[in-house]
């Protein structure tokens, strides 16, 4: 698989505190990986440093082997398409037109069976005439995150594979609607694209992730596929808790919480 996107020793200090501390990362065409950690760890953070929405303290991210400081923001938009984790609109734009938007300055008649087919696959058609003030808060995030299938199907019939960038995705949606995003977001990456998503639910990064980094106090505290890094040992370290990890029929891993621990400062390590 090819590496779309690279960060090489990103660090990123804002006054006294350090958010991110020598990061190496690399996102690879076809592969869905998850960022997971506990609150603070500097998840989303890494993901504005990938998107070019942060500029690092330290270190470099790499479009396309292109440093991402050179891109032009249109260009930029072409490769890479991230849902944020708080978006607000006020103005009374239907759902249809919020998706719309994916498309930039492409013509409408070219894009508008993108724009039907994102609104489809988020499931509301229903809603396409509503106004997205008057929507749920889950119904709002699945019609961004149309907008930004549209957005990365632009590009990627311009440019080839691009890079989707959820942060926390599914933390509006239902329990259905949250299988719904990651199957989709997955099947994006089983066509080229290159996917990574922060995701607070663990059982969730197991069944869908490829691969699975888990942040802690800003490094990376492990990394690799879901059974190498979702450990009853590393779960305790970085989260805290102690969790017994089974099987399901068909072999998939999960967790079940046990129990809190309170754990010594010392206990805790980040791995090398």
């Amino acid at each position: 698989m090819t590496a779309l996107l690279t960060a090489s020793g990103v660090s990123l200090s804002l006054g006294q505190a350090t958010l991110l501390r020598d990061v190496d990362l690399s996102l690879r065409s076809g592969e869905m990986v998850a960022i997971v950690g506990p609150n603070g760890a500097g998840k989303s953070t890494l993901l504005r440093l990938l998107s070019a929405d942060l500029r690092p303290s330290r270190g470099t991210v790499a479009l396309n082997g292109r440093n991402i400081d050179a891109w032009s923001p249109s260009d930029l938009a072409l490769q890479r398409a991230m849902l944020s984790q708080h978006i607000t609109v006020s103005f009374p734009f239907t759902v249809e037109e919020v998706v719309r938007m994916g498309r930039g300055n492409r013509p409408l008649a070219a894009t508008q069976k993108l724009i039907d087919d994102a609104i489809a696959e988020v499931g509301l058609d229903a809603f396409r005439h509503r106004e997205l003030p008057t929507l749920s808060g889950g119904e709002q995030q699945r019609a961004h995150f149309a907008r930004i299938l549209v957005q990365l199907a632009c590009g990627e019939a311009a440019r080839g594979p691009g890079v989707l960038m959820l942060d926390e995705p599914t933390s509006s949606l239902d329990l259905r609607h949250q299988i719904a995003l990651v199957e989709t977001s997955k099947q994006r990456a089983r066509n080229g694209t290159a996917v990574v998503a922060v995701l607070h639910d663990l059982n969730l990064a197991i069944r869908f992730a490829d691969r699975i980094v888990v942040m802690c106090d800003g490094a990376i505290a492990a990394e690799g596929t879901p059974s190498e890094t979702i450990t009853s040992d590393v779960v305790r370290r970085v989260f805290h808790i102690d969790v017994a990890v089974a099987q399901s029929d068909n072999g998939t891993p999960y967790l079940l919480p046990q129990s809190m621990q309170a754990i010594k400062a010392s206990e805790i390590r980040i791995a090398d």
